[in-house]
Parts: structure tokens; C-alpha cells; sequence
């Protein structure tokens, strides 16, 4: 059964290694942080604290994107972690 599992578009897209379909996951640190000042920037501080929670959100959802992308359990999720990081340096150059 293990080789038909390696061989499958889905199973490589959406298992890990174990076999278990993964497409969340309990969130780590750096997407922890990231969100917190996310929604931190949203309240609608101003001057450094603006910029400070705008410097800590990019750099750590970078981080969980670089992660993501680098060492996902699957595709999908490596696939995310493109996602997000296209979608950070995109933002950044507007």
C-alpha cells in the first residue's frame, strides 16, 4: 500500500509522511505573532508602533512562509508557504 501512496498526485499533495492528510495544522509561533500584530496594525496605532508591529507581522509571516515552503509536511502546505510569500513580497512592492 505504501508504494500506490507515493505514487498518487493526491497523497503527495495532501499526506504526510505517516499518511495522515494534512491541510491545517495547530499554529506555530511565528504565524501566532504574525496574526497578533496583524490585527494589532488594525486598531489603528500610529507613528513607531505602526511601524513596528508592521516590521514584526512581515518579518514573522515571511518566517512561517520561508518555513512553510522549505519544510512543509506536503504540497499543499509548501505550496501555502509560496503563496503567502509571494503575497508578502507583492504587498511590500506596492
Amino acid at each position: 500500500m505504501k508504494a500506490t501512496m507515493e505514487n498518487s498526485l493526491f497523497d503527495r499533495t495532501f499526506r504526510d509522511s505517516e499518511g495522515n492528510i494534512v491541510i491545517a495544522q495547530k499554529p506555530n509561533l511565528p504565524i501566532l505573532i504574525g496574526g497578533t500584530a496583524t490585527l494589532l496594525q488594525l486598531i489603528g496605532f500610529e507613528g513607531k508602533i505602526q511601524t513596528g508591529l508592521g516590521l514584526v507581522a512581515f518579518g514573522t509571516l515571511f518566517t512561517w512562509a520561508w518555513l512553510e515552503l522549505f519544510q512543509g509536511v506536503n504540497y499543499f502546505r509548501r505550496s501555502l508557504g509560496l503563496i503567502v510569500l509571494v503575497s508578502l513580497l507583492v504587498s511590500r512592492l506596492r
